[in-house]
């Protein structure tokens, strides 16, 4: 790898879930920290869920990792 990965989870969706960017490419829709460890999986990195959360290297758009459903 280049350079430092660059993950992005953009804020829920209207219907749910959380669209997750790695390095500008868009993995999938997550709703959960599982689905992120796991997009974070399929593109090289081995991460915990249970760390997901804590990783300074993720920008969480919008809110925190603790939300997951459709906006209020």
């Amino acid at each position: 790898m280049a350079g430092p990965i660059r993950v992005t989870v953009h804020p829920p969706s209207p219907s749910g879930g959380r669209r997750v960017r790695v390095d500008g490419e868009i993995l999938g829709l997550a709703y959960n920290v599982t689905d992120v460890a796991e997009f974070l999986r399929r593109a090289g990195l081995e991460i915990d869920p249970a760390d997901v959360a804590q990783l300074p290297w993720i920008d969480w758009r919008g809110v925190g990792p603790e939300h997951w459903g459709p906006e209020a």
